[in-house]
């Protein structure tokens, strides 16, 4: 193989990999397609497993590919009916948030965070277990993390860094003001699991009403995170983007 024909290939595969947005791409901001949908981007925030704000992340906007938030506003229109709002933790992410999230992993001496978010999981073991991967499919734009909260929302106190923490299964956690899920966002416990059978009574009708409507509306579930959800017709299923969370940045 030829220098200029190696050299060629090694950029193709970069590319698709971690690209920035091209033209012809349809991203849409959610808040432009359904007002209504309450957000609280945990990555913006410190209130998340590394503990500050995560690289990328430059307004609290979550952004989807446009077939994505129509679907999602379908849903949130099941959800009103039933005195319910959704809420979003994070949608698009970009390819240098994830790599963030491998560095972070890395550093073993980092455990600011542990308490609330991965109490009962040795971090070592992050990688292994499958919490932290070098590719997210929050990178293709049409997957996102959200939950329910009941209306009228209930005012929900904002997050003091270095506050004491409590784990994320507790059954008083962080007081958002979500219906009851048996474990808080991204808590890394087999709880976690949408099915796990430990998980009974109002939760568990919590999580299958969440579920129920989201796969009713073309999403599919993963199977280890209640609140991760991917689009089916997702346009851009081989494409990890890297553009940052702002207006106009694709």
């Amino acid at each position: 193989m030829s220098t200029m024909r190696a050299l060629l290939l090694s950029v193709l595969l970069t590319l698709s990999f971690a690209v920035p947005a091209q033209a012809g791409t349809k991203f849409v901001v959610l808040e432009d397609v359904d007002p209504t949908i309450l957000h609280d981007v945990r990555y913006y925030t410190a209130h998340n497993f590394v503990g500050t704000r995560i690289d990328g992340y430059h307004q609290p906007l979550c952004i989807l590919t446009r077939p994505a938030a129509l679907a999602l506003r379908k849903v949130q229109r099941e959800m009103l009916k039933q005195g319910y709002t959704l809420k979003v933790y994070d949608c698009y992410r970009p390819q240098r948030a994830v790599d963030h999230f491998v560095r972070w992993a890395r550093d073993l001496a980092d455990q600011r965070m542990k308490t609330e978010f991965y109490p009962r999981v040795d971090k070592t073991r992050l990688f292994e277990d499958g919490y932290i991967a070098g590719k997210s499919g929050h990178s293709r734009g049409s997957t996102l993390d959200l939950t329910i909260v009941r209306l009228p929302a209930r005012y929900q106190r904002p997050y003091v860094p270095g506050e004491p923490l409590v784990n994320c299964y507790a059954p008083q956690r962080f007081p958002d003001n979500t219906v009851d899920m048996a474990t808080g966002y991204d808590c890394f416990d087999t709880l976690s699991h949408t099915d796990d059978p430990r998980v009974t009574g109002t939760a568990r009708e919590n999580r299958q009403l969440l579920k129920k409507a989201m796969t009713d509306n073309g999403f599919r579930n993963l199977p280890e995170e209640w609140w991760h959800f991917t689009f089916n017709g997702e346009p851009y299923p081989d494409t990890y983007f890297d553009f940052p969370v702002r207006r106009g940045s694709w």
